[in-house]
Formats: structure tokens, C-alpha cells, sequence
């Protein structure tokens, strides 16, 4: 299946290499994150030009909890390094939507960091949004099939009237056409684990903080000259 140019692409990327990035430049690894929020900003702005309509980005992970205290800490403020209050602006005057799926009730996730999430979420609501920017924060694939498992039982017995990809956090979503990895790793790491069973799969050695439009739009290229059979044969 070619890419069909009327239905809009479902992009996700794990937005790896922030920490190696600062340390090739002999920077703390929080100048790293620091650059995230300016690449999301030049993708952001770049996919609706390029057929996207949906971004999902992987921005904190179920393990990232693994990580020093100070980094963590520093990650629980997302409006330092995700999304800046200026790029938050573009989005709302560029009819960009901002939604965050995880785990949001997490008692370690400080409250003023899911009050900005859902403040973020308020600003940016709109109807008919030109690109959709999901924020996987607190994410993990197979905590949300877990979860769709026990919302999914709780409806009713499966097959009764309950689809279960509605009960995942990402039930707002399609299934993932692109997946992209930046700096070079070649693995998954429990990100979209439903919603990419049939996605195409890019992995390039650009850090994080270098990714930008044209990397962006030389991914979308490499897809649409892929053919997708879905398990069907060419």
C-alpha cells in the first residue's frame, strides 16, 4: 500500500540522543534536554506541509524513573525542555493540538507538572486541528495494553460492544504509518507497542537535538518509496 495522500500520516518518533549530545560538546546532560522542545518546534511547524497529521513523540518513559534524581527531576518540569510557553503559542495560533497519553495519575509525577499537561491540553483543543501532537510522557507499550485490558474488562466481556483499541490510552489515535528512531539505536524501548504492529520502521543517526525539518521530511520520502503489504505478500 502506497501512502495515501488524502488520509494524513501518523508519524511517531522516540526522541533519543539528548544526553549524548551534550556530553560530544562537554555540556551537563540538561543542555541536551534543553534542545529538545526547539526540534519538536521545527517538526511541528514542517508536518502539516508534509501529509502529516499526526506527530507522536515519546518525550519520558515508564523507565526513565531509572534515571538520577536531579535528571528526573528536571524532566518533571516539561515546560523547560518539551514544550516551551513560545512553542506552546504556536501551537495554539497554528491550530496544532497538543494531547499527553501515560500514565498521568502516577503519584511521582508532581502536580503542578500534570497541571500544565492539562493547561497545555486546554490552550491547544480545537475542533479540527491541522496536525494532532501526542506526547507520550510516563508511557510505556506494554503498560497501556495492560491498562486497555483491565478497561476493556471492566466494560463487559471483550466482543460485546467493546472494541479494545478504544480502550488504550491511545485510542484517539491510528495506528502509527512511520516510526522513527534518532541516534542510531535499533529497538523499540515499549513505545506504541499496538499502534505500530505494521508500521515502517526508521532509524537514523541523527541526535535528537539536530533532528529538525529536513530530517523530518527526508523520513516522510524514505516512506512514501516503501510498499506496505500488512502481512499480505507484494
Amino acid at each position: 500500500m502506497r501512502y495515501d495522500e488524502g488520509a494524513g500520516l501518523h508519524v511517531a518518533i522516540i526522541m533519543d540522543g539528548n544526553r549524548r549530545w551534550a556530553r560530544s560538546r562537554s555540556l551537563p546532560s540538561h543542555k541536551g534536554h534543553e534542545r529538545v522542545s526547539h526540534s519538536i518546534a521545527e517538526c511541528v511547524s514542517a508536518a502539516p506541509d508534509l501529509g502529516v497529521r499526526w506527530l507522536t513523540l515519546y518525550a519520558f518513559s515508564t523507565e526513565n524513573w531509572t534515571r538520577p534524581a536531579a535528571e528526573v527531576r528536571y524532566l518533571m518540569a516539561p515546560d523547560q525542555w518539551l514544550m516551551r510557553p513560545q512553542l506552546v503559542a504556536d501551537c495554539v495560533s497554528s491550530e496544532v493540538s497538543v494531547r499527553f497519553i501515560g500514565s498521568r495519575d502516577d503519584t511521582r509525577i508532581p502536580a503542578r507538572c500534570r497541571d500544565w499537561m492539562e493547561e497545555v491540553e486546554a490552550r491547544t483543543w480545537t475542533a479540527d486541528p491541522r496536525l494532532t501532537v501526542t506526547l507520550a510522557f510516563n508511557y510505556g507499550g506494554r503498560a497501556e495494553i495492560l491498562d486497555g485490558v483491565r478497561r476493556a474488562l471492566a466494560g463487559g466481556p471483550l466482543g460485546e460492544g467493546v472494541e479494545f483499541a478504544s480502550t488504550l490510552w491511545s485510542g484517539e489515535l491510528p495506528d502509527v504509518d512511520l516510526l522513527v528512531r534518532t541516534s542510531g539505536e535499533q529497538r523499540l524501548s515499549n513505545f506504541m507497542l499496538w499502534r505500530c504492529a505494521y508500521s515502517e520502521l526508521l532509524f537514523t543517526p541523527t541526535l535528537w537535538p539536530d533532528f529538525g525539518s529536513d530530517e523530518l521530511a527526508a523520513a516522510v520520502a524514505e516512506y512514501r518509496h516503501r510498499t506496505r503489504t500488512f502481512g499480505g505478500g507484494v
